[in-house]
C-alpha cells in the first residue's frame, strides 16, 4: 500500500513538473534561446514600450555577444539608457562613460557624455553627507563644458555645476558652525575662515564674519590670562573689519558689544598679570592652567589642531 502511494505521489510531481515547464513564459524562452536577433530586436521593443526591466534582462546577455560589431553601438546605447530608466545611476554613468569613450564620433556621443556627469548629480546626497560624488559631478560636468563648449546642454551643465557648490558652500557653512556649537572656538574661526576662502560670494558671507567675531571673542575669553590680550585684539579686529563692511548689518550692535568686552578682556589680563608680577601664588595659579582655561569638549581628549 505504502509503496503504491509513493509511486502515485511520484507521478503527480512529474506531471507538475512538465505542466510548469510548458507554462514558462514567452519572455523566459526568448531569454534562454540562442535566437540573438530575435533577442535584439525584442529588447529595443520592450525599452520603446517603458518595460525597462525585461529589455535590461534581455541587454545585459547580449551586450557581450555584439561587442565589436557593427550592431554594439546602438546597443550599448540603448544599455545604458535602460540603467538610466530604473535609476541605476552608478551602473548608467559607467556605460554612458564606456559609450562616449568606446565611440567618440558617434552622434550620441555628446549625449552620453552629459548623461554620465548627469548621473553623478543625481547620486549627490544631501549636504551633510559625504560630498565625493558631488565633486565627481562638478568635474564631470565641467570637462563636458570643455569638450563641447558649444552645446545647447552647457547652459544646464553650468547650472547643475552651480546647484552643486551651493551644496558645498552650505555644507562647509554648517560644518563650521557646529565648531561652534559645541563650543571648539578657535577651530570655528578657522572654519569660517576658510569657508569664506573658498566661497567668497556665499550667501552666508555677513552671517559667518558675524560668527567669526562671536567665535573669536570666546575663544579669548576662555584663554589663560598671558594670552587673552592677543586674541582678544584679534576680535577686535574682525569685529572692526565687519563694522566698516556691514555698517547697517542686524549683527552691528552685538558685533559692537563683542568689540568692548574685548576690550574689557584686555585690561582685566593685564590688571591679573600685573597682579601676578608681584604675587608668586597668582603666577603660579595662571601658569598651573591650560593655555584654554575651560577645554571645549572637542579637545579634552584630542591634539590640539594648531599649537598655541
Amino acid at each position: 500500500m505504502f509503496k503504491k502511494q509513493l509511486t502515485l505521489l511520484a507521478s503527480v510531481l512529474a506531471l507538475l513538473f512538465i505542466t510548469l515547464g510548458g507554462c514558462k513564459s514567452k519572455y523566459e524562452k526568448l531569454k534562454a534561446s540562442n535566437d540573438y536577433a530575435k533577442k535584439y530586436q525584442e529588447a529595443i521593443k520592450y525599452y520603446n514600450q517603458k518595460d525597462y526591466n525585461k529589455a535590461l534582462g534581455l541587454f545585459e546577455v547580449l551586450v557581450e555577444r555584439y561587442r565589436g560589431r557593427a550592431e554594439a553601438e546602438d546597443l550599448f546605447y540603448y544599455y545604458a539608457f535602460t540603467n538610466y530608466k530604473l535609476k541605476d545611476y552608478t551602473a548608467a554613468r559607467y556605460h554612458f562613460k564606456t559609450f562616449a569613450d568606446t565611440y567618440p564620433s558617434s552622434t550620441r556621443a555628446e549625449e552620453c557624455r552629459f548623461f554620465s556627469a548627469y548621473c553623478y548629480y543625481l547620486d549627490s546626497p544631501i549636504y551633510s553627507l559625504d560630498q565625493d560624488n558631488t565633486l565627481k559631478a562638478i568635474e564631470a560636468l565641467q570637462l563636458f563644458i570643455n569638450l563641447y563648449p558649444k552645446s545647447d546642454r552647457v547652459t544646464e551643465a553650468s547650472k547643475l555645476i552651480q546647484n552643486l557648490r551651493d551644496k558645498l558652500e552650505t555644507k562647509a557653512y554648517a560644518n563650521a558652525k557646529l565648531y561652534l556649537i559645541i563650543s571648539d572656538y578657535q577651530s570655528a574661526v578657522i572654519a569660517f575662515n576658510n569657508a569664506l576662502r573658498d566661497y567668497p560670494d556665499t550667501k552666508y558671507g555677513e552671517e559667518m564674519e558675524y560668527l567669526i567675531v562671536k567665535a573669536q571673542y570666546q575663544y579669548a575669553s576662555h584663554s589663560r590670562e598671558d594670552k587673552q590680550e592677543d586674541r582678544y585684539t584679534q576680535a577686535i579686529t574682525y569685529a572692526n573689519q565687519f563694522n566698516e563692511k556691514y555698517p547697517t548689518s542686524k549683527f552691528g550692535r552685538e558685533t559692537k558689544d563683542y568689540e568692548k568686552e574685548s576690550e574689557r578682556g584686555i585690561q582685566n589680563a593685564k590688571r591679573v598679570l600685573a597682579e601676578a608680577l608681584s604675587d608668586y601664588k597668582v603666577a603660579r595659579k595662571i601658569a598651573s592652567k591650560d593655555t584654554v582655561k575651560a577645554q571645549p569638549p572637542s579637545e579634552k581628549n584630542q591634539q590640539q589642531k594648531i599649537p598655541y
